[in-house]
């Protein structure tokens, strides 16, 4: 079974209003160009936060350990 239909305020509006039953499992496939390039072609977050890598300074030579006692105060490990 097959339906068409579009996206209104980010909900998916099927033509015709067809009624399908509570838990049915669907299938959604963007036709044509809606997805732009800019789009499809981001850069993922942790490329994009590589820059930061090896920046901060001052950081205690443990902090990777004992995170939680520098944030939280709980004993070093």
């Amino acid at each position: 079974m097959t339906f068409s239909g579009h996206i209104r305020d980010g909900q998916i509006i099927l033509e015709g209003d067809p009624q399908l039953p509570e838990g049915a499992d669907v299938r959604v496939e963007v036709l044509g160009d809606a997805i732009s390039a800019a789009t499809r072609s981001q850069t993922p977050l942790g490329q994009k936060l590589m820059k930061f890598a090896g920046k901060a300074v001052g950081l205690p030579a443990d902090g990777a350990q004992n995170h939680d006692h520098y944030l939280y105060g709980t004993p070093k490990r």
